[in-house]
């Protein structure tokens, strides 16, 4: 599990910066809009840095409460969801879904990891 927080802090430190206001060229090259607000770039870059931090911070300490997990495990799925929706719904080209592979297999290793880590209440 280590391993894998590790690769998400990674990931979402390239997500942050991909959607700097200023990172035009970097969304371009991943096919993404390139006309959404500098608002909104800067809060999922915000939110994504944010993340970022935390996925660090669990890995560094080797511990990792199973709530954040689920957050996680939520939100990479619904990340590639989202990706894969707007890809079959022809709004982006189907490289930026397959750019989302990445969550997708974080997201089913953190929600495999809860489940075979069940805990009683």
């Amino acid at each position: 599990m280590r391993g894998a927080l590790y690769a998400t802090a990674v990931l979402n430190a390239l997500g942050a910066a991909t959607f700097l206001p200023a990172s035009d060229g970097l969304r371009a090259i991943g096919g993404l809009p390139a006309d959404a607000h500098p608002l909104y770039l800067a809060t999922l870059s915000s939110i994504l840095l944010l993340f970022g931090v935390a996925y660090l911070w669990s890995a560094v300490t080797g511990r990792a409460d199973r709530q954040f997990l689920a957050v996680a495990a939520a939100g990479k799925l619904l990340f590639f969801g989202v990706l894969a929706g707007y890809a079959l719904a022809g709004a982006v080209p189907p490289s930026v879904a397959l750019s989302g592979a990445p969550d997708l297999v974080l997201g089913l290793a953190f929600a495999g990891f809860l489940a075979s880590t069940r805990v009683r209440a």
